[in-house]
């Protein structure tokens, strides 16, 4: 009982390992890859696989590394030259939160249904880390985005502007590539697995 526990939580150490990596690898090469104001990412994958795999704990983990890369990105520039503790409040809330809360759907659901619950722990995450980055823009970094709203083709319109013009295409990126690869990659773990066991 013992030696499967020591098992069990050196496969979860090399796992969550493996998937710090990408998270970091994954942000650090999708700023290389611009969509309009933000870069194109597929970390929010590995976070989701983190989260269901090792649990909340580690989704939340796999979400401050998230957080931390992309102050290393410089993603946050934009925002940083506006208000370093806004942005610093924000960028680790929508990555710490995502992730949790990508594991606690998971964790609720899998009993149900492994694959129902991975595809709706992969909605969750981009719908939580959008949903925080919305709130920390009102609360943080409102007046700018209302002048470059003015700047631009929607006018008074900031909140079209935010959600059609700032994030929109973003998150459905992120929305649709969660969606198809996340139970497409648990399943393939799940496959390794069995071959390893001789099931």
């Amino acid at each position: 009982m013992k030696n499967e526990k020591r098992m069990s939580t050196a496969l979860t150490l090399t796992f969550s390992g493996i998937m710090t990596a990408l998270v970091l690898v994954l942000q650090l090469l999708g700023a290389f890859i611009k969509f309009g104001p933000f870069s194109i990412s597929l970390v929010l994958v590995p976070i989701v696989l983190g989260a269901a795999v090792c649990g909340p704990g580690i989704g939340a983990w796999l979400g401050l590394v998230f957080a931390g890369a992309v102050f290393l990105s410089g993603d946050a520039g934009l925002f940083l030259a506006i208000s370093v503790p806004g942005t610093l409040v924000t960028v680790i809330a929508k990555g710490v939160a995502c992730g949790f809360a990508a594991g606690l759907v998971y964790r609720l659901l899998c009993r149900w249904n492994q694959y129902v619950a991975v595809l709706v722990a992969a909605v969750v995450c981009p719908v939580v880390n959008t949903g925080v980055f919305l709130i920390g823009c009102r609360l943080f970094f409102w007046d700018t985005i209302t002048q470059l709203a003015g700047d631009s083709a929607y006018g008074s319109n900031v909140v079209g502007y935010l959600f059609l013009g700032f994030i929109g295409a973003n998150f459905l990126f992120e929305l649709g590539t969660n969606m198809i690869l996340s139970p497409v990659i648990l399943r393939l773990l799940n496959i390794s697995k069995k071959f390893r066991l001789g099931e």
